[in-house]
């Protein structure tokens, strides 16, 4: 199949690989933690490894452990996974314009290989939108490699729970690694205010039932960006305004 690419889409594609390369072991790390954790809850192996290959979304897989565990009603479970993952509506509207030309099986496709760092890199490189030669094959470059090693390190804390001790501090391991890639998407006053708005509110409702800090997160970092936007829009405009040399006034009535 890689051989049927085009030659720009096989360099596309590696270069996807390459530049999703230096979070795989934060990936890694996640993978292992998610499936340590399914293989130590109420969920059989088969359960468990259903649930990796076809949720494929650690922080919602997280989430709802502890409510299967204490055998909460299914609506419950259903709105916390959905809280968790409200997010992705906000990567589904931020890819739409660069393949809204894909038919809907193939763009199904990509929502589901989708993820936060493969979105971040995604957007990082700044296409332009509609058709370009290499764009979705370089999509699929990080969301292939990106897939393979959730899949072997989940697959390997479920299999391997019980030689992984809790202590090892995997889970934390995993976000330190993701730190800097995080740092290296503020790259303007937009960004900077949507990250300390949403860190910000993430924080004070920390204690909400369903995980609801976190939509409460993503909706204070649009609306943080969205008024940094404004904002530095209407002082670019003042600064034009202020710069634009004022023209001679002509007295017409006035004799010479």
């Amino acid at each position: 199949m890689f051989a049927r690419l085009s030659p720009a889409d096989r360099a596309a594609f590696k270069s996807g690989m390459r530049d999703y390369s230096p979070t795989l072991m934060a990936m890694f790390s996640w993978g292992l933690v998610t499936g340590v954790a399914m293989s130590k809850s109420v969920l059989t192996v088969p359960q468990a490894l259903g649930m990796s290959l076809l949720v494929y979304a650690g922080s919602a897989q997280l989430a709802i452990l502890p409510l299967l565990a204490a055998k909460l009603p299914i609506w419950t479970v259903l709105l916390t996974a959905a809280m968790v993952n409200t997010r992705f509506v906000i990567f589904s509207a931020g890819l739409a314009p660069h393949f809204s030309y894909l038919p809907f099986w193939r763009r199904a496709m990509l929502g589901y290989f989708n993820g936060d760092v493969i979105y971040l890199l995604f957007q990082k490189k700044a296409f332009a939108k509609g058709y370009v030669p290499g764009k979705e094959a370089y999509f699929w470059g990080m969301s292939v490699v990106s897939w393979v090693f959730w899949q072997v390190s989940s697959i390997a804390g479920i299999l391997l729970a019980s030689a992984i001790p809790d202590n090892w501090g995997l889970a934390l391991a995993g976000t330190l690694a993701l730190v800097p890639l995080i740092v290296t998407a503020v790259m303007n006053r937009s960004t900077l205010a949507a990250a300390a708005a949403a860190g910000v509110v993430a924080l004070i409702a920390i204690d909400l039932p369903y995980r609801l800090a976190l939509p409460l997160a993503v909706f204070a970092a649009i609306g943080a960006g969205s008024i940094a936007d404004v904002v530095a829009e209407r002082a670019d405009l003042r600064r034009i305004r202020a710069a634009r040399p004022v023209g001679r006034r002509t007295d017409l009535g006035k004799e010479p």
